[in-house]
């Protein structure tokens, strides 16, 4: 396994999991037979109001930082999930700050991480291509639809920081992305594509909504004031 993680383009995202379904039977190595599939109608409402197939979901950490791993946790039953945290540290700038592995545990655990190992642009690229990529892989599969899953974003991790030029770009974009570039290069990909879908339709991917997401998980540092947890909350 390579140090760096290596995003795929969404049409390379969507050519290989189709290609491996038709010739394995499976995605990304999930087989066919191990997709999960809620009961139609039953939907769990959580406290953001997310409708969700199920309560299940992947936490935090490098399975949630790429699209193709959100999309397996998608396939094994995942209907929640909470986005690796972004925060104005990130890209180069982070691999040089944060010693690697995450945990040490030679004797003792030390979790020596703080967030994405991308940039903050190419994590919200990569949560819009699993956001698609579901929607449409969801339908077609007859495991359920994009409305059925939850996607919570992680941001840290203080109010500095939150308000900056790269994670306040990224909070409006999750809660509106019809303006970003990566939506709408999804979009077109899935619009070329529609004849070969059998299931996902246009009227699907009209109906597709640009909030990506309706809630957020706070990281913040050991030690963070309360008072300084508020302002964030607040906003």
């Amino acid at each position: 396994m390579g140090d760096l993680m290596q995003p795929l383009s969404f049409a390379q995202l969507m050519g290989w999991a189709l290609e491996e379904l038709r010739v394995d039977g499976s995605i990304f190595g999930v087989k066919e037979s191990q997709f999960w599939h809620g009961e139609p109608g039953r939907l769990i409402t959580d406290c953001f109001g997310d409708h969700l197939g199920s309560p299940v979901g992947a936490a935090a950490g490098p399975q949630t930082q790429l699209a193709n791993n959100i999309l397996v946790a998608y396939l094994s039953g995942a209907r929640f999930m909470e986005l690796k945290t972004v925060q104005k540290m990130d890209g180069e700038e982070l691999r040089k700050a944060v010693a690697k592995p995450c945990i040490l545990a030679e004797d003792e655990g030390y979790n020596c991480e703080w967030s994405t190992e991308l940039t903050v642009p190419q994590a919200y690229d990569e949560y819009l291509k699993a956001y698609f990529a579901i929607a449409v892989l969801g339908k077609e599969l007859g495991l359920g639809t994009v409305d059925d899953v939850g996607f919570n974003m992680s941001v840290g991790y203080d109010l500095e920081g939150l308000k900056g030029d790269k994670v306040n770009p990224f909070i409006d974009a999750m809660i509106d992305a019809s303006g970003s570039p990566v939506f709408r290069e999804c979009r077109a990909w899935v619009e070329e594509h529609l004849a070969e879908l059998a299931r996902f339709t246009r009227e699907d991917l009209d109906a597709l909504s640009p909030q990506v997401s309706r809630s957020v998980t706070l990281s913040t540092m050991h030690g963070c004031p309360a008072d300084e947890i508020e302002r964030i909350a607040m906003y």
